[in-house]
């Protein structure tokens, strides 16, 4: 598997909770009780394996990789992912600091959860979109197989640092329960 087809399967995951978490965001916006640890399991798949994670793996070995392979990060599309990272951060800080507790005394918490949400689920949709279409595309043409063979096995040492043995999997059972209860179909 190319190191690229990796991070795009991983889009596929966190596409998947990005609609979880909009189905929430529905039942805070239809004044039903939410599931609080449901909240709580999101916030840590976007804060672990979004973060820490997929972006980890883009930050500290693709995006070098595509610069020494030319493609510039000041001014180009490097540069505008690693914006659209850091705009992510502090969007889940937005939201961990406004974390509804299910009770109705805190919607207005929840409601500036749901508006930090919405927020960080319409940049992630286009982040990957951006990535999926443009900036993997070039990684693809610029790299030999070699070099996204050498990417993928970093990609996994660096997974087994960053969030530990077997929590990729964990995180993808999380997904398929979650995707159970809000009725999501699990690519």
């Amino acid at each position: 598997m190319k190191a690229t087809q990796q991070l795009k399967a991983e889009h596929e995951g966190i596409k998947l909770m990005l609609g979880i978490l909009d189905e929430i965001c529905g039942q805070i916006g239809s004044d039903k009780a939410v599931n609080v640890q449901h909240v709580e399991s999101i916030l840590e798949f976007l804060r672990v394996f979004v973060d820490q994670c997929h972006h980890g793996k883009e930050e500290e070995i693709l995006f070098p990789a595509l610069e020494s392979a030319g493609i510039p990060k000041d001014g180009g599309p490097i540069g505008q992912m690693l914006i659209e990272h850091e705009q992510g951060r502090q969007l889940i800080g937005e939201m961990t600091r406004n974390l509804p507790t299910g009770t109705k005394e805190e919607w207005a918490s929840a409601r500036r959860f749901c508006e930090a949400s919405r927020k960080y689920m319409a940049l992630l949709t286009q982040h990957i979109q951006k990535e999926n279409q443009v900036l993997f595309g070039m990684a693809d043409a610029r790299l030999t197989e070699i070099q996204q063979d050498k990417l993928f096995d970093e990609f996994e040492r660096l997974e087994e640092e960053k969030i530990g043995l077997g929590r990729h999997e964990e995180f993808h059972k999380l997904l398929d329960e979650l995707a159970g209860i809000y009725n999501r179909a699990v690519g």
